[in-house]
């Protein structure tokens, strides 16, 4: 079970179905009905759904699913208030396993942004696991990706904050 979010005009997408080979589910989470409909033409084998990320364990509960083997996010962590990071990563959080492997990626120029400085530092508290690829100096722009693994558990059972 592969669940992208954010897949916006499907960047992420066809790598994804090209690896799965017609094997297991690919779910995307797209907020915006105008580029989810683009990506379901464009990728019928996709189960993309309009939704809120948040919302990711009723999403899989609903498909008959509990967690997932990789996550792959394509979403503007640094665009995101402090509320809507910790909502997500809670969501992501909470269809992991220790042997999930989230991945989600940033743009260099963004590195020293409060949002993005909030955001790598929730990563280094929430997961045991995180390691930061080198910049992709051939993207515009500049990116980098961050792989993440083995969520951190609380006393209370959530996720580290």
């Amino acid at each position: 079970m592969i669940v992208e979010l954010g897949p916006g005009t499907g960047a992420f997408t066809a790598e994804i179905q090209r690896r799965l080979n017609g094997r297991g589910h690919h779910l995307a989470v797209e907020i915006n009905p105008a580029l989810a409909s683009f990506l379901s033409d464009r990728h019928p084998k996709v189960d993309v759904v309009v939704d809120d990320a948040a919302r990711l364990p009723e999403l899989l509960r609903e498909r008959g699913l509990d967690k997932a083997d990789a996550i792959v996010s394509g979403l503007p962590w640094a665009a995101f208030s402090e509320e809507t990071q910790t909502r997500l990563l809670d969501a992501v959080v909470a269809i992991m396993t220790p042997h999930t492997a989230f991945t989600t990626f940033a743009y260099s120029f963004a590195k020293r942004m409060r949002p993005a400085q909030r955001f790598r530092h929730r990563l280094h508290t929430t997961f045991e696991e995180v390691v930061v690829g080198r910049t992709v100096w051939g993207n515009l722009p500049p990116a980098f990706v961050y792989h993440v693994r083995r969520p951190r558990i609380t006393e209370a059972g959530s996720a580290g904050a």
